[in-house]
């Protein structure tokens, strides 16, 4: 049997793992900015997050949510305090689609809902409703298909204004990142949150931050919509949850009430999924990696700015874009090949940076380091 052929992938098989750094199976050393599409958030094999995890495997990897498992009401008690959403209830489940997916059901649930207004270049996930509300019809088969999607320019308040005047009352939720990640590192203007949450609040809608990508403390702030200065009603949450174990949720405001049997899930919560969220807020906590996104990627931006072949440079924290010229298209590529350095992308000419929290800021030198030898190197070519 062959595996089914849905990426195209770089020829490297990467067996060992720690921190920023990750080695392939001839034992070449790379520095990890991609952090597995910003799933790593406290760094690869985190001894903490090992540790927590064995010793949970030892006692009970795996029972359904039939019974009482007192590891997520600890789990739900510390990311209420490290998030600042102490009066919030959580939901578990498995992957960032399956959060959207269950946050857009909760709100038309809570509402009655049908229609939801997304944006241009979002990205929500690959499952039925989540794909629906992603701006990419390469990924929308037809079954997906629905007439109760908007799709409305982001960061355009006016056409936001004009789609709940006309709209409202049929709107049942916005969906937003804060941070487009796919799209291409774009950062919502506060201003435009916080029109979200004014035309929310004024037609009934439910605000859902998908900060699946752009949460978790990538940006210096728990939530980027916290930048904002706004609450919303539900937040999504994955990747950089587990540091890489499966497991995602959302974080649900206290005036959305829950009704049995509304959403459920088999493998969401689970004993170890929980041991591994817990590890991730325990070394953000204690390891103060929030700030250290806030300095390394401050560090970062400004060094990327001085770099005058590279265009658009944006982003908070540690989740940073810019634009790479058609002359040096094959830069990305010429990162991994000749520097060791993994990078991201946002098709067609963007480069993403997503490394781990824990990124020191000698591995940042050494980034734009490289970055610039390989700029110098491309240039001489071109001659």
């Amino acid at each position: 049997m062959n595996l089914f052929d849905v990426y195209p992938i770089n020829n490297i098989n990467i067996v060992k793992a720690k921190g920023s750094y990750v080695w392939d199976d001839k034992g070449e050393q790379y520095l990890d900015l991609y952090g597995g599409h910003a799933v790593i958030s406290i760094g690869h094999t985190h001894p903490h997050w090992v540790q927590r995890i064995e010793e949970q495997l030892k006692r009970i990897a795996f029972y359904s949510n039939s019974v009482k498992i007192p590891l997520q009401q600890e789990l739900a008690t510390k990311l209420g305090k490290l998030s600042g959403k102490e009066d919030y209830q959580l939901f578990l489940c498995n992957s960032g689609a399956e959060a959207n997916e269950n946050a857009l059901k909760l709100a038309s649930f809570h509402n009655g809902r049908k229609k939801v207004v997304a944006f241009s270049k979002s990205f929500h996930g690959r499952t039925s409703l989540a794909v629906s509300v992603t701006d990419n019809k390469n990924y929308i088969a037809p079954v997906n298909e629905t007439g109760n999607v908007i799709f409305l320019p982001f960061n355009d308040e006016q056409a936001l204004e004009d789609c709940f005047a006309k709209n409202g009352k049929a709107i049942s939720s916005v969906i937003i990142e804060g941070i487009q990640g796919v799209g291409g590192i774009n950062v919502a203007e506060d201003s435009f949150l916080k029109k979200i949450r004014s035309l929310c609040d004024e037609y009934g809608a439910v605000y859902i931050a998908d900060s699946v990508q752009c949460g978790y403390g990538r940006t210096g702030k728990f939530f980027s919509h916290d930048f904002a200065g706004v609450k919303a009603d539900i937040y999504t949450m994955a990747k950089g949850m587990g540091n890489g174990f499966p497991v995602a949720g959302i974080i649900i405001a206290p005036h959305i009430k829950p009704k049995h049997f509304q959403l459920g899930t088999t493998f969401g919560g689970n004993h170890l999924a929980c041991a591994a969220a817990l590890a991730v807020l325990e070394v953000l906590e204690s390891e103060k990696l929030l700030g250290n996104a806030v300095m390394v990627g401050k560090y970062l931006k400004e060094e990327l700015k001085n770099i005058p072949e590279l265009k658009n440079v944006r982003g908070r924290g540690l989740m940073i874009g810019f634009d790479v010229p058609e002359a040096l298209k094959d830069l990305k590529k010429n990162l991994l090949l000749n520097q060791k350095i993994f990078t991201g992308e946002a098709k067609p000419n963007v480069i993403r940076l997503l490394p781990s929290l824990a990124l020191k800021k000698r591995d940042a030198e050494d980034f734009i380091d490289a970055i610039k030898e390989e700029i110098a190197a491309m240039a001489v070519q071109e001659v």
